[in-house]
Parts: C-alpha cells; sequence; structure tokens
C-alpha cells in the first residue's frame, strides 16, 4: 500500500504491472478490497491502479461533509502524480459517480468509462438526509439485505469476505453520503464522448438495471451489460462474469 499526497489529502493507493492504465473505484462504506476477487481474472499486461477514497480505507478522513468536487479532485491529483493519461476508469457506486465527473473534467486523462452499479444521481436530498440519520444513531451503511442476494449471503464466500472487512468509518461514510446527496450528473454525464460500458446486476436494489440502461441511453454508443444473479456488488458475488465483461470491452476498444 503506497499513499499520495492529494491537495491536503493522503489517499491511499496500489499500482501494479505495466501497460496501459486500468483504474478502479469503490463505492461507498467499502475500500479497494473490493476488487480483489476480480483482478486475478484480468488479462496480462495492464497496469492496474486502485484506491480508497478519501474517509475509506487506509486513506485520510477529513471531518464530514464533503463534496462531490473533491471526491474527483482527490482522483485527478492522483492520476497527475502517477502521469496517468488515456485511462480506463472504473467506478462502481460512488466511484462511478466520480469517474462521470472526471471525465467530464479532464478528457486526457480518461480515454474510456465503465460504470458499474451507479448512476447520475442516486437517491435524493430527503432519503440521503434520513439515511445520514441512521448512520448517526448506528445504522450500517453495508446492510447485507441491500447490498447482496440472499444466495451470496449464504455462502462461504460471503463469510469469508466479512470476516475480512474492517468496520467503516462513520465520518468517511457520512462525508461521502453528503456529497452523493447533493449530486446530479445528468447534463455533464449527457454531454460525453467517448467509449463507455455500464454494467448492472439484475437483483440490484440500489441501482436497479433499468436505472443503469437509463445511464446507458445518456452516453452515445455505450454498451450495456446485465449480470444475473449479484447484487449491488457484481464483482465479489459474480467476479468471473464481472471480469469477462470487463475484459470484453477492454479489448473490444483496443485498451489490450
Amino acid at each position: 500500500m503506497q499513499h499520495a499526497r492529494c491537495g491536503d489529502q493522503m489517499i491511499a493507493y496500489q499500482a501494479e504491472g505495466s501497460g496501459p492504465a486500468l483504474v478502479l473505484a469503490h463505492g461507498l462504506g467499502l475500500d479497494q478490497s473490493i476488487w480483489d476477487p476480480v483482478l486475478p481474472l484480468l488479462p496480462q499486461g495492464l497496469r492496474i491502479i486502485r484506491f480508497d477514497l478519501r474517509g475509506h480505507g487506509a486513506s485520510a478522513t477529513p471531518p464530514p461533509p464533503y463534496g462531490m468536487g473533491a471526491l474527483v479532485r482527490d482522483a485527478e491529483a492522483l492520476l497527475d502524480g502517477l502521469e496517468v493519461r488515456n485511462c480506463v476508469f472504473l467506478g462502481s457506486g460512488l466511484g462511478g459517480m466520480i469517474a462521470q465527473g472526471l471525465a467530464v473534467k479532464r478528457l486526457d486523462q480518461i480515454r474510456a468509462l465503465v460504470l458499474a452499479n451507479t448512476a447520475t444521481k442516486i437517491g435524493t436530498k430527503e432519503t440521503w438526509a434520513r439515511q445520514i440519520t441512521a448512520l448517526q444513531a448506528g445504522g450500517n451503511p453495508l446492510d447485507p439485505s441491500t447490498h447482496f442476494t440472499a444466495g451470496f449471503r449464504n455462502s462461504p464466500a460471503f463469510a469469508a469476505w466479512q470476516a475480512g472487512q474492517i468496520a467503516p468509518r462513520l465520518d468517511g461514510v457520512l462525508g461521502c453520503a453528503a456529497a452523493i446527496s447533493g449530486t446530479d450528473f445528468y447534463t455533464p454525464t449527457a454531454s460525453l464522448r467517448l467509449p463507455s460500458l455500464v454494467i448492472a446486476s439484475n437483483q440490484d436494489a440500489i441501482t436497479p438495471a433499468d436505472m443503469l440502461r437509463d445511464l446507458a441511453d445518456l452516453i452515445p454508443g455505450a454498451e450495456f451489460a446485465v449480470i444475473r444473479k449479484s447484487g449491488h456488488l457484481p464483482m465479489l458475488e459474480q467476479p468471473q462474469t464481472f471480469a469477462a465483461t470487463l475484459s470484453d470491452f477492454l479489448h473490444n476498444i483496443g485498451h489490450i
């Protein structure tokens, strides 16, 4: 694990391999370990960079709330520091919102997008206000009943994943929840003209497949894929299918 100073924050990241860059950004309440099941299944010849969002994993946790602009700047500064240009940026959930914001701002950094289980806008200010209140009262930001299918929750793979998790930091989750609540990327994302893959899950209770199809329709030429037997985190529930879908896209756009 390495750290980079991004503005006034320290952001934890890992960079492995050489070749065209693939950057991975996780969702709310998680960390870069969600990509562990997928990485061994990806093709050789990639420089894979994954990082912890501010307030998550091994990155710094400034006092909440955060703005989406700050999260985008963290990613932008990290890629600048690593001299990354023309990467494929894969974001899940909140990471997918950051991907959209960064692509609009820095097309020199991003040549293609992969948006998994995300949207231009997730929830409303009112629903997030209720969620933030529940979190402050001790609620679980990673409620298994909303994030995973019943089949996965009863599997050894889920038990192993849960055993290895470190509880998310409340300030980090609250800060990023505030960023999501104030964000609507509909108009900026509709202006994008770059190769894109949108990945949905057929049992996602947080960002349903119809929401992801609408996102794909917003970006001209975007590919759309649905992963079966998966909830909000298909990279954990169906890593083989997720990796194959991603690999096909990387091949099709000539990134590997």
